[in-house]
């Protein structure tokens, strides 16, 4: 079920051109796997609740069901409201996945079963279709079922216990980071299953969970001394614990300036030979605790004090400068405000600005990866709740008297502008 040829400006097609995805996904985690799939060329067709995806409601709108947290999360989708529970949308879902290849969704195990969206559902009507279920827990677990949020995962991961380690106070980071790092892998995960279906022609089950996908994330670096199982050959090594040192030392943070802050990172053996003469401070050159990686590692406290002590009475500009004739990277701190207005992200082309049809002129952060040959596009604005409900039967083959009797049953529903 391809995008039809007049709903957007010409565009070279994307590396999914040609894939259709269900995606019966809501908040911010499936819908930012779905964008990803969308962005790349993929049809997204978006089947929602009567109610419509909370991300609806977030934030800013010019219409109720338009807040500017979906006008980025529905980008490159088209919208059909199906009431799962209505009796009449078992024979709508089967013709929507009938030819699909992926079909994505959120859903607990338990209402899965009852809405008829397992993968033995879908498979007994697509034999071939990649069926991705974004989970809190793997369902196999003594967790499974749970309900989880980004929040809850952040605490089950580590991840609140190691801001408060290096903060002292329990906090969450200030973004949905579980979801948007998680949507990435769901997106990654139907992108092999793809891969592999074109191959051998098998589709299969993908089940990526939060809880899962998490842990491995946060232990990528901080299970660090607790790798070792054992207390080596001689017994006098036993493991230490978990945990990254570099990273939580309470000394690691931004470098005040008089006027301002400095992101740097001296790294390398050769960055505190450079450093210090670009600072005007070769005495420090010879301090043993600085010499190389373990000796830093062994003094981080002192290497991050000493770090503060380079920039506190210089400007932010002075301080680039030196870091820069040092060849050590660093950066000025910036707001929010201050990324809208990047001249590196103006000159890439980072921000797409279009109008949308109901909503005015609005912009858009692009996925930020380029293609040589198959480029990313927004071929399509966010939808309306409902926009394409008609638009989606009659291609699924529905005359109008059909799509009418749905549309006054409540199975399906159709966005009054569009119906």
């Amino acid at each position: 079920m391809p995008d039809h040829p007049s709903a957007a400006p010409l565009v070279p097609p994307g590396p999914l051109h040609g894939i259709t995805v269900i995606d019966l996904t809501s908040v911010a985690l499936g819908p930012y796997a779905t964008l990803q799939l969308g962005d790349l060329g993929a049809d997204v067709i978006k089947v929602e609740a009567p109610e419509g995806d909370t991300t609806r409601l977030g934030g800013q709108a010019r219409h109720v069901d338009m807040a500017s947290l979906f006008l980025t999360f529905g980008r490159n989708k088209r919208s059909i409201v199906v009431d799962l529970k209505h009796p009449d949308a078992a024979d709508v879902l089967t013709d929507l996945v009938r030819t699909a290849d992926v079909v994505v969704h959120n859903v607990r195990p338990d209402a899965a079963r009852r809405l008829g969206i397992t993968y033995r559902d879908i498979a007994a009507v697509n034999p071939t279709v990649v069926h991705a279920t974004a989970a809190g827990f793997d369902p196999e677990g003594p967790y499974g079922g749970r309900p989880a949020y980004d929040d809850m995962i952040q605490g089950l991961v580590g991840i609140v216990s190691l801001m408060e380690r290096v903060t002292g106070t329990p906090r969450y980071l200030p973004s949905i980071m579980i979801d948007k790092t998680v949507g990435m892998a769901l997106a990654n995960a139907i992108l092999a299953a793809l891969f592999h279906r074109a191959r051998t022609g098998e589709g299969q089950e993908v089940v990526v969970p939060m809880f899962e996908v998490m842990a491995g994330f946060t232990l990528l670096e901080h299970l660090a001394d607790a790798t070792f199982l054992d207390a080596g050959p001689n017994g006098d090594d036993p493991p230490g614990p978990p945990g990254y040192i570099r990273t939580l030392s309470p000394h690691r943070r931004p470098l005040r300036t008089a006027d301002g802050v400095v992101c740097a990172l001296p790294y390398q053996d050769k960055h505190f030979r450079t450093l210090f003469d670009a600072f005007d401070r070769p005495d420090l050159a010879g301090d043993p605790r600085l010499a190389d990686i373990p000796s830093r590692l062994a003094h981080l406290d002192h290497v991050y004090g000493t770090l503060e002590t380079l920039t506190v009475g210089r400007t932010t500009a002075d301080s680039l400068e030196r870091f820069a004739r040092a060849e050590v990277p660093a950066v000025a701190m910036a707001t929010l405000e201050d990324l809208l207005a990047d001249p590196h992200l103006a000159e890439v082309g980072f921000f797409a600005e279009i109008d949308h049809p109901s909503e005015g002129r609005i912009r858009q952060p692009q996925l930020g990866v380029r293609f040589g040959s198959t480029p990313t596009s927004l071929r399509r604005p966010a939808p309306r709740l409902g926009e394409h409900s008609v638009e989606i039967l009659a291609r699924l083959g529905y005359d109008e008297d059909r799509i009418a009797t749905l549309l006054a049953g409540g199975a399906v529903r159709a966005h009054p502008d569009h119906g």
